[in-house]
């Protein structure tokens, strides 16, 4: 600012610093010239005040010239005090703009999620619910007017008032986007919905709680109805397949049978020889009958301490008829063996019959098939390797043509057949058995030639059986 006594700058009456100083020595020069004529008669102490005036003008000069100085630096910070109050204003007019940007891309942002097909709920970092579309509340039937908005709302809340727990899907500490499936019971019947979980860190490090959930919601009711209807179709057509292939295997012993009863009837001499291969019919009538019913009953089969090696050996002799009219060797060797296992008796017959009516169908006429135990020590997975566990196994070998490799592995599925001509049951049917004896099944190739299924029991402790 200027001084009050100077109501113009002092830079307009005066050009410049330099003129300034000559000018005012000037004037000063010329009162000292007076003071000093005025003064001559005064002595010596004129003399000293002329000097003190001389002195006083030379401090007046250099201070006109630190206030010009002073007054161009008041110039030059107006100046960019102005230049900064323009960007300010430029700046506030690129915000207000971001912000109206930012408040259209929302507005935006919310109409699409509002339109969106499916239900979304945005969750913040406490687990508050930030944004929820009107898919949703339909999805989950929650009350507008309990949820609406300007409302702080939770996910337990929700959960409760929908009967979905969507809290366990948000509780998921994985970090990756997880799926899960909820069953509700509406007023037109059951309902699915599929709830979708996506996890979002502002940052690249996932430490922590997120920054926010999303919650993706189907419903998916159409989805599993149309699942079943195709499980359904598709049991239907293999329920079909296997009547059609049941039929061809039960007709054609029964076409034997009657053919048999008749040279029973005519042929005396060979009577025994007829009767035999009439029961070899019969028990593989009743083989086949037993793997459907075996295949689609239900329920726990009633175990009990069972010696292996003679269960199996009664079960040989039921089916000997049926090697007998193959003309089929079966070697059975068990060495008396003792071993107990907890079994179903005639469950594991069936076991038996399915195993060698496979493996004398494809055996060569005066081939062999060829039953054996033995036993082996495992230790199952996942268990202290000092806690041994001791099964025994049944071997079943045959001279036939073998499994292809690329068949080994479906061997065991429902309706799968090498050959097309069986219903594909019997196999399954043993697998199944040995899941519910606690054993298991697996199926090679031997060395040589042929196919080898074998048979793993747990073996009974002997002190278990007594207790």
């Amino acid at each position: 600012m200027l001084p009050s006594s100077h109501p113009a700058p002092i830079n307009a009456l005066l050009a410049d610093n330099e003129s300034n100083g000559q000018v005012l020595a000037q004037i000063i020069d010329s009162q000292i010239d007076e003071n000093c004529h005025w003064q001559r008669s005064s002595g010596d102490q004129s003399n000293i005040d002329a000097s003190n005036a001389v002195l006083l003008a030379g401090e007046f000069s250099e201070f006109i010239a630190a206030a010009a100085r002073l007054e161009n630096s008041y110039r030059a910070l107006q100046g960019e005090v102005s230049e900064l109050g323009l960007e300010l204003s430029e700046r506030n007019a690129a915000l207000n703009t971001s912000l109206a940007d930012n408040e259209r891309m929302r507005l935006a942002l919310q109409q699409i999620v509002d339109s969106m097909p499916c239900g979304v709920l945005v969750l913040d970092r406490d687990g508050d619910i930030s944004m929820i579309n009107p898919e949703s509340k339909r999805l989950l039937g929650l009350d507008g007017t309990h949820f609406g908005e300007g409302c702080k709302t939770t996910l337990r809340q929700i959960s409760a008032s929908s009967g979905v727990n969507l809290e366990a899907s948000y509780e998921s500490k994985s970090i990756t986007d997880t799926q899960q499936e909820f069953c509700v019971q509406g007023p037109s019947g059951l309902r699915w919905l599929e709830v979708s979980n996506r996890r979002l860190f502002h940052q690249s490090v996932h430490a922590g709680a997120p920054d926010q959930t999303i919650l993706i919601l189907r419903d998916i009711t159409a989805q599993k109805r149309s699942e079943k209807e195709r499980e359904a179709g598709r049991k239907a057509m293999a329920l079909a397949e296997i009547t059609t292939i049941l039929a061809h295997e039960i007709r054609n012993p029964l076409a034997s049978l009657e053919l048999f009863a008749e040279l029973i009837e005519k042929d005396d001499d060979r009577r025994g020889e007829w009767i035999s291969n009439l029961r070899a019919g019969i028990r593989s009538l009743s083989g086949t009958v037993n793997n459907v019913l075996c295949f689609h009953g239900a329920g726990s089969l009633k175990l009990v301490p069972l010696p292996l090696s003679t269960l199996i050996g009664k079960a040989l002799r039921f089916v000997q008829p049926l090697a007998d009219q193959a003309t089929v060797a079966l070697n059975w060797s068990a060495d008396h063996d003792t071993t107990l296992v907890m079994g179903n008796e005639s469950a594991l017959q069936q076991v038996v019959l399915n195993l060698v009516s496979n493996a004398i169908r494809h055996t060569q006429a005066g081939g062999i098939v060829t039953v054996s135990l033995g036993r082996k020590q495992s230790a199952a997975k996942g268990e202290n390797r000092d806690e041994q566990t001791e099964y025994v196994s049944a071997e079943f070998a045959d001279t036939g043509c073998g499994i292809r490799p690329d068949q080994i592995a479906r061997v065991f599925e429902p309706g799968f057949s090498g050959t097309g001509d069986t219903s594909g049951l019997g196999l399954a049917v043993c697998e199944r058995i040995m899941k519910q004896h606690g054993g298991r099944i697996s199926a090679s190739n031997g060395t040589h030639s042929g196919a080898r299924f074998t048979l793993y029991f747990p073996v009974v402790q002997a002190e278990l059986v007594t207790k």
